[in-house]
């Protein structure tokens, strides 16, 4: 199962949902997927969606999927990576109107960067690609700290303060 987040920002988040739904109906994507799709207003045709759900269920949904692919906000990729799993981030973008400012794109880079813990896609190719060659692309990332989240939690908020 592929789990898709994309938070409760009140901007839509198309761009994605779209990109996710015709992977499905070209057969890129051949499992069940399960859409978180927010305030978005796209409506997918493909896949299964929940405008909102609730924390244990959004719980539940990241520790059974094979793949999470979720926005740029990070709570929504800190969740998977606290576990072990290697999320896919697609930030969402000020050009699409997805959001005030392009915040999730720089600190996803800036996490991929510096910590390399991430599949930062920007584009419907790349996540294509992520999507496509998952098993071989984590193999890339650091994973380390998936055995102690509680060292790799404080890392990531050092960071983050060290951008703010």
């Amino acid at each position: 199962m592929i789990f898709v987040t994309v938070g409760t920002h009140e901007q839509p988040f198309d761009r994605l949902l779209k990109w996710i739904d015709t992977m499905v109906k070209e057969k890129k994507i051949q499992e069940k997927v399960i859409i978180q799709k927010g305030y978005t207003d796209y409506e997918p045709k493909y896949c299964e969606s929940y405008q909102l759900i609730s924390y244990e269920k959004m719980q539940k949904y990241i520790e059974e999927a094979r793949i999470v692919i979720t926005h740029g906000g990070p709570a929504s990729f800190i969740a998977p990576l606290s576990i072990g799993k290697v999320p896919i981030v697609v930030p969402r973008k000020k050009e699409f109107n997805e959001h005030v400012n392009n915040h999730q794109l720089d600190f996803a880079r800036e996490v991929e960067k510096r910590m390399n813990t991430i599949i930062l896609v920007e584009t419907e190719k790349e996540l294509v690609d992520a999507v496509m060659n998952y098993d071989e692309k984590i193999k890339k990332v650091n994973n380390k700290n998936s055995s102690n989240n509680k060292k790799f939690n404080q890392a990531l908020l050092k960071e983050i303060e060290g951008m703010l």
